[in-house]
């Protein structure tokens, strides 16, 4: 759980540093367009950092692994969902956007085991 959280602390000081970046150093150099992309790309990957945090917590308070494996889920969608977006981003190479669902993928499964792990929570 250890690792988790600090990935989760990682990944949101680069989420608020993007973000930053984005504001101040990409505003004027990319169109509408693609600035929603980026911003979307870093409101994503704070919404998921949250989510690191709160599964390494849940699996730390209740002692139920899937938590963990949840955890794990969010890291790799915020690699691939916001990661693929940030390079489409700056690139506009097509291919990038075209796997980003791959990332939303993860992210669901992360939430599914994050809801099915809650059942299995002894009160």
């Amino acid at each position: 759980m250890k690792l988790l959280l600090i990935i989760g602390a990682i990944s949101g000081f680069i989420t608020v540093a993007l973000g930053a970046f984005g504001a101040h150093g990409l505003e004027s150099r990319l169109s509408a367009k693609m600035m929603d992309t980026w911003e979307k790309a870093v409101q994503y990957q704070m919404f998921h950092t949250t989510a690191i945090f709160v599964a390494a917590i849940l699996a730390l308070r209740a002692d139920v692994a899937m938590f963990q494996t949840a955890g794990w889920f969010f890291i790799v969608g915020i690699l691939i969902f916001s990661g693929s977006l940030y390079i489409y981003s700056l690139s506009g190479l097509k291919v990038f956007g075209m796997i980003t669902p791959i990332g939303g993928l993860a992210f669901l499964v992360g939430w599914a085991i994050v809801a099915y792990a809650v059942t299995k929570i002894v009160v």
